[in-house]
């Protein structure tokens, strides 16, 4: 059976993603056009990375990726089939709730997904971790709720330790009906994992005030009377500027309650109807790239990821599952 018209104009389908065209410039000439419209005609019953059926590699989302995005995206993509041994389309998404979509019907196989992408993306069974991104060598971080150490709150977290000395429900009670200041409405540490804390705790707070920034978060804190209390990735508190301006800000704002490592950040995924033995061969294809300085360079430039190691899908679940108690609709937290 075939798939006729995989391809058409995204306006006309939102799970449909435009197919880039090769948009290496030269010296004397503008890069060709960033993104085409094509036709493919795709023989769906072929083996999934042959010329009939081509495995279809999405950029990170972008309404308008720049032409070196695009030519590093090209020459990524056919460094991946030397080392597969497949046939690869790309194709560039505007959004993420785009490629999500795309995940679902198969018009994507391989490509990056934020946190709350992977969840949705995975929750309907389309995708699988392949590739974690790092940041200072770790996969996922954590969250802290701060208060002004004169607050009135209690404490329940061990600094020397760096344990906490309660449970979530006891140590997030006292904050009932006090007022938070977030970070923004997408923020996993600065609003969506503490919100989903404080709701699993069943804590009902106050109206809270959304400041637009970690560090904003901490200043509202230390400065009295915008909020009682608020929440930051760990350590938000030792950012430079905060403690140029602040040299006693690990004095006044002190942790009530940290959370465990949970929150992940972007990763590439494939499809989860794709064989093992594919999954296989293209995570070692982008080890192998990212072991190079030229591959590097190029998955950095694509994909924004100096770092990856091989991801797990329950390394994400308890992210999940706060992320469902915040009651927030996912949809509105895709980039």
């Amino acid at each position: 059976m075939k798939k006729l018209f995989l391809f058409l104009l995204l306006t006309l389908s939102a799970c449909t993603l435009p197919v880039i065209a090769d948009s290496t410039p030269t010296p004397a000439m503008p890069p060709t056009p960033a993104v085409s419209v094509a036709t493919i005609q795709v023989q769906s019953t072929a083996e999934a990375g042959s010329a009939a059926n081509p495995l279809i590699l999405a950029l990170a989302p972008s309404p308008h990726p720049s032409a070196e995005v695009l030519n590093a995206a090209n020459a990524l993509a056919k460094r991946l089939e030397e080392l597969t041994r497949t046939h690869i389309i790309l194709v560039a998404p505007a959004y993420e709730a785009d490629l999500v979509s795309a995940f679902q019907v198969g018009n994507a196989q391989l490509g990056l997904l934020s946190p709350y992408g992977y969840v949705q993306a995975y929750e309907t069974g389309s995708v699988n971790a392949l590739l974690a991104s790092l940041h200072n060598g770790l996969a996922l971080y954590g969250a802290q709720f701060l208060a002004r150490k004169d607050a009135g709150f209690t404490s329940y977290f061990d600094p020397a330790r760096g344990e906490n000395t309660a449970e979530a429900a006891e140590a997030l009670s006292q904050f009932k009906d006090k007022k938070p200041c977030w970070s923004n409405a997408a923020s996993p540490s600065g609003y969506v994992i503490p919100l989903g804390l404080l709701k699993q705790a069943q804590v009902q707070t106050g109206t809270a005030a959304f400041v637009e920034g970690q560090d904003t978060v901490v200043r509202a804190i230390y400065g009295k009377g915008i909020c009682d209390f608020g929440a930051t990735y760990i350590d938000a508190r030792t950012l430079p500027t905060l403690e140029a301006d602040y040299p006693d800000v690990l004095e006044k704002v002190v942790v009530i309650w940290r959370s465990p490592l949970i929150i992940p950040y972007e990763q590439i995924v494939m499809a989860s109807s794709l064989n093992p033995e594919l999954k296989s061969s293209f995570l070692r294809a982008f080890i192998d790239i990212m072991n190079t300085p030229e591959g590097k360079t190029l998955i950095q430039t694509v994909y924004g990821m100096d770092a990856f190691q091989p991801a797990d899908d329950g390394q994400y679940q308890q992210f999940g599952i706060y992320l469902k108690a915040s009651g927030l609709d996912v949809n509105g937290l895709l980039k």
